[in-house]
């Protein structure tokens, strides 16, 4: 059995690092194993899912260890009192520094635009690449993006509308790009990683900040593109989780 690394566990919650490749919850799609399955099993006992990562995105997510919490950390996250930092390996190089996407998306599949807001900004940039049998050259770099709003994968889409979309993002990104990188550093994965969460405790309401390293299957692409980040930076006050 498939062992998750957990990061936090206490009476209320437990925190693991989700690694890329796995779903969250079967009805999310048809796997055999998912966090929610392979958690039950390893803890023995019932655990609470209460925000979502997409398949591709690794890192920090917390799952309740009983109703009453899980109803409590809903509600944090509902009232947008989690903060959430991601990092993504995007196209190009964006022309500020650092900005706020305000661009409205579906809360969910085939559902309604809503309001939509994401701060970010540029940690690191690759030198530039040459692209096979042309002379034309593509730029890469590191964002680091705190989600304002909780809309299905608001990281991706706001990133695609800046302009510089996730690497191995089949559905908002560019193929050709995904299988340059797969093919020269071994980037074979979405390059979205949830590295920071901050929330309050569901007993007592005191702020858990919780962090995820980078893992192998993104830092060894990073360092063969040449990319060195700087040190973490504590969360960013507010901001609500979003799935991605």
């Amino acid at each position: 059995m498939t062992r998750l690394a957990l990061l936090h566990q206490d009476d209320d919650l437990v925190a693991i690092d989700k690694p890329s490749g796995l779903i969250v919850h079967r009805g999310w799609a048809n796997d055999d194993d998912s966090v929610l399955s392979l958690l039950r099993a390893q803890l023995g006992r019932l655990v609470y899912p209460v925000h979502r990562l997409d398949r591709g995105t690794s890192g920090v997510l917390v799952l309740a260890l009983s109703p009453d919490s899980a109803r409590a950390l809903g509600a944090s996250f509902e009232a947008g009192t989690v903060c959430k930092r991601y990092l993504a390996l995007v196209r190009g190089v964006p022309r500020e520094a650092a900005g706020r996407i305000d661009h409205a998306i579906p809360r969910s599949e085939d559902g309604p635009r809503v309001p939509a807001a994401t701060r970010w900004r540029t940690l690191a940039m690759a030198a530039p690449m040459q692209l096979p049998d042309s002379p034309r050259t593509v730029r890469f770099s590191v964002i680091e993006a705190w989600p304002e709003t909780g809309r299905l994968h608001q990281v991706r889409r706001h990133l695609k509308h800046l302009g510089h979309p996730v690497i191995g993002d089949a559905n908002h990104g560019r193929g050709d790009l995904n299988r340059l990188l797969a093919a020269r550093v071994g980037l074979r994965r979405l390059a979205l990683h949830a590295a920071t969460l901050s929330l309050p405790h569901p007993a007592g309401g005191a702020m858990l900040t919780l962090t995820a390293a980078l893992p192998p299957d993104l830092a060894l692409p990073f360092s063969a593109l040449g990319l060195e980040l700087p040190p973490d930076q504590p969360p960013a006050p507010g901001g609500r989780e979003a799935a991605t």
